[in-house]
């Protein structure tokens, strides 16, 4: 540590729901915290917009659904998954305090969680741009190396850096964390943002080499997808979206063909499922940049906010009391593995393709269970507050 260098507790990589959410929790808990981002504030980016229960009760449970409520996220109640000739209509029943499901742009939440990380006492800078990771004598990292947008450079030391910045993460890379999972298949994705479109909840289509679904998000709009191999999808563009989406379901394309169009869509190339180590002295990874899940599962958000909370809570567990490091953070990466490990599994063969439409069913029955037991875990964490300093 050098004493004309700013110190913090934690550097956060990265100001996405992963890197705010973990920000936000250790500023709770009385930690100096610095998160830095390239990005601009409020800035868009590509999403899968939907949070799945567990990632509505944390939330909740932070004391910020209402703000998300208040923005004009609309509430979804029910949600349909329509495979081989099945139509299965789930309601959304109030537990644990939710009633309901919410997909909000990311001009909404991303701001939303990096506001609270501010007025928990945060230090959040954009247009910072990390560009390798400063170590002590001994070989642990001990802070960022990076440049603002104006170019100047930027030192500053850290107890822990925290890379929450994407699957190609920078800080994943710098400490050379290694793949403990890589899975074998991979989703492409091209959607866009339709008015007028007649939706009631979440839906979601599988069928061979052809899923679709249509999300309700904020401004009256619904975010129509088509996902399907990389070789199909190509580069994207509306037409091929709503080819797939003719396939995947013809009522539902033409709801959306009696929509308003947007004039652009968004295209996800596609990328295997990828699980890294998770920690090591003085660095740890949450988010994208530890875990990567296909778009199909629509889990991104919500297993960032899961694992915003079981890292911060390792974190905040070393701080103010006498738990080594190493221990805090492999339980957190244990604690990860054992709540991904069968959605994972099952979202590898549907984002391969590897599934016909007799056992896409039995496939979407262990996301489910496994969302359930995610719920669950998350819940009990309210068993064991979090230690405020």
């Amino acid at each position: 540590m050098h004493p004309d260098r700013p110190h913090y507790d934690v550097v956060v990589v990265g100001a996405r729901p992963a890197g705010a959410a973990t920000a936000m929790l250790l500023a709770r808990a009385g930690l100096r915290v610095l998160v830095v981002d390239r990005s601009r504030y409020g800035a868009d980016t590509l999403s899968t917009h939907a949070l799945l229960r567990g990632g509505v009760l944390q939330l909740h449970r932070w004391g910020l659904l209402d703000r998300l409520v208040e923005a004009g996220t609309p509430a979804v109640r029910r949600t349909t998954f329509r495979y081989d000739d099945e139509e299965v209509v789930i309601a959304i029943k109030p537990s644990h305090g939710v009633d309901a499901l919410y997909a909000p742009r990311r001009t909404i939440l991303d701001p939303l969680l990096v506001d609270a990380a501010a007025e928990a006492g945060a230090e959040v800078r954009y247009g910072v741009t990390v560009v390798g990771l400063r170590s002590d004598r001994r070989g642990r990292v001990a802070g960022i190396d990076g440049r603002d947008d104006a170019g100047r450079p930027l030192a500053v030391d850290a107890a822990l850096v925290v890379g929450a910045d994407g699957l190609h993460s920078t800080v994943a890379r710098h400490v050379g964390a290694p793949p403990l999972r890589t899975g074998r298949g991979a989703s492409a994705v091209v959607y866009g943002y339709w008015a007028d479109v007649a939706t009631d909840g979440y839906e979601w289509i599988f069928r061979p080499d052809a899923c679709a679904g249509v999300i309700p998000t904020n401004d009256g709009l619904a975010c129509v997808f088509a996902g399907a191999t990389p070789a199909r999808i190509g580069r994207g563009g509306r037409a091929v979206l709503e080819a797939v989406l003719a396939q995947a379901s013809p009522a539902a394309a033409d709801r959306v063909r009696a929509g308003t169009a947007p004039s652009g869509v968004r295209t996800f190339k596609g990328h295997p499922g990828l699980v890294r180590q998770a920690w090591g002295p003085g660095w740890a990874l949450v988010g994208d940049a530890g875990y990567w899940k296909d778009p199909l599962g629509a889990h991104g958000l919500t297993g960032a906010l899961r694992d915003a909370e079981l890292l911060a809570r390792a974190i905040i567990s070393t701080a103010t009391t006498d738990e080594p490091e190493p221990v805090a953070l492999a339980r957190y990466q244990s604690i990860r593995d054992h709540l991904s490990q069968s959605m994972f599994d099952a979202m590898d063969v549907i984002a391969g393709q590897r599934w016909s439409e007799h056992e896409i069913g039995a496939l979407l029955r262990r996301i489910s269970a496994a969302t359930a037991d995610e719920v669950d875990a998350i819940a009990a964490l309210d068993a064991v507050p979090i230690a405020v300093g």
